[in-house]
């Protein structure tokens, strides 16, 4: 008899259960999931560092402008950020389920808002560079405030180009249910830079104003 055999009729014998076998193995994630873990936390060590020098330098400006005479809430800029992130989990969502049209309508709500996101950054860079007189060279606060919000915007820009180039290629058929897995993927990275504007806005807008 095989020592297989002789464990259960041991097992029985002594009133023991066998142990249940294995239903679903563990497996590793795909290579998309894994590398955008990996890229969202080294991204999030670089904002840290840029946050922490934000903060470090608050009040240490020593020429105007400073944070709390020129900056204002950008609170449409805000909405539309936070809200494209609920357009994505929509639009990916239409696509797991094989709805491209649906998919589509989502995606590009997603697109525009982002885009307008990063017309209304510049709008307030116009602003300060022109007629407030902020810029990189000025004092502490312009170095550190372009040098943070000018990463994020470097970010979202990315994230815009990447959803762009899936709308372009949803446009021309190239797009259908089993990229779904691939979309989710780079919505994380949406999320992400949406997070991160979080942390930005009450660093830069809130905290430093007071």
């Amino acid at each position: 008899m095989s020592s297989a055999g002789e464990f259960r009729i041991g097992a029985i014998t002594h009133g023991i259960d066998a142990p249940p076998p294995i239903a679903d193995p563990w497996v590793l994630p795909s290579r998309g999931r894994a590398g955008m873990i990996a890229l969202i936390i080294t991204d999030s060590t670089f904002f840290l560092i840029f946050v922490a020098a934000y903060v470090f330098y608050i009040g240490k400006s020593l020429t105007p402008p400073y944070p709390r005479e020129v900056l204002s809430y950008p609170i449409l800029n805000t909405i539309c950020l936070l809200s494209s992130s609920l357009t994505i989990v929509v639009a990916a969502r239409a696509l797991h389920q094989g709805a491209i049209r649906r998919f589509a309508v989502w995606w590009f709500f997603t697109l525009a808002l982002g885009v307008e996101f990063l017309i209304g950054t510049g709008r307030e860079w116009h602003r300060l560079i022109y007629q407030a007189g902020l810029t990189l060279r000025t004092n502490l606060f312009g170095t550190t405030y372009y040098s943070l919000v000018g990463l994020h915007a470097l970010h979202v820009t990315i994230g815009a180009s990447a959803i762009a180039l899936v709308m372009g290629l949803t446009w021309s058929g190239a797009v259908t249910q089993k990229h779904a897995e691939r979309i989710e993927v780079l919505s994380w990275y949406w999320h992400f830079v949406d997070a991160v504007w979080v942390v930005v806005f009450v660093t830069v807008y809130v905290i430093s104003t007071r």
